[in-house]
This record gives structure tokens, C-alpha cells and sequence, in this order.
């Protein structure tokens, strides 16, 4: 089974888009990441997306949004990250 899609929305400077990309890069995990610093379609595909995001990142795997960095590393503590990043 290969790894399910991951799709970070990132922005200039952010300290927890960082933390975010940082875990998944410790986990091997390949993710396809759309900074919308100036905004532009990939920010309007992010609030498609996630229609009350409202700050960054908001991570997404799979069908599954995560939500942000904090919600990431929960998923880490909980022990349940690993699973669904092997889809």
C-alpha cells in the first residue's frame, strides 16, 4: 500500500509550518507543500478545502484533514500518526 497524499499549506516565516514540516520529514513522509504567503488560488483552494481554516499550516493526508501543526504532533503523542500516514 503506498503512502497516502499530503498537502501542507505554509506561509513565509511560520514557526508552526516549520514544527509541521519538520515532523513529517523526521517520519520519511513525502508531502507537497503550497505556501500562499501573497494568497492566490492555492489559498482559495485551501479554505475549499477547509472552508474555517483561518490560519497555517493546515495539513492534509489522505481524505483526512489534520488541521495544524498542533493537531499534528497530538496525532503524534497519541501514537496515531503513523498509521495514518501509511494509509
Amino acid at each position: 500500500m503506498s503512502q497516502p497524499e499530503i498537502t501542507i499549506y505554509t506561509k513565509f516565516g511560520c514557526g508552526f509550518c516549520y514544527r509541521a514540516k519538520r515532523l513529517l520529514d523526521e517520519k520519511g513522509a513525502e508531502y507537497t507543500e503550497h505556501d500562499i504567503t501573497m494568497g492566490g488560488p492555492k489559498r482559495d483552494e485551501m479554505l475549499e478545502r477547509a472552508p474555517l481554516a483561518r490560519t497555517v499550516p493546515q495539513i492534509f493526508i489522505g481524505a483526512v484533514h489534520v488541521g495544524g501543526s498542533d493537531e499534528l504532533h497530538a496525532l503524534e503523542r497519541e501514537g496515531k500518526l503513523d498509521a495514518l500516514l501509511a494509509g
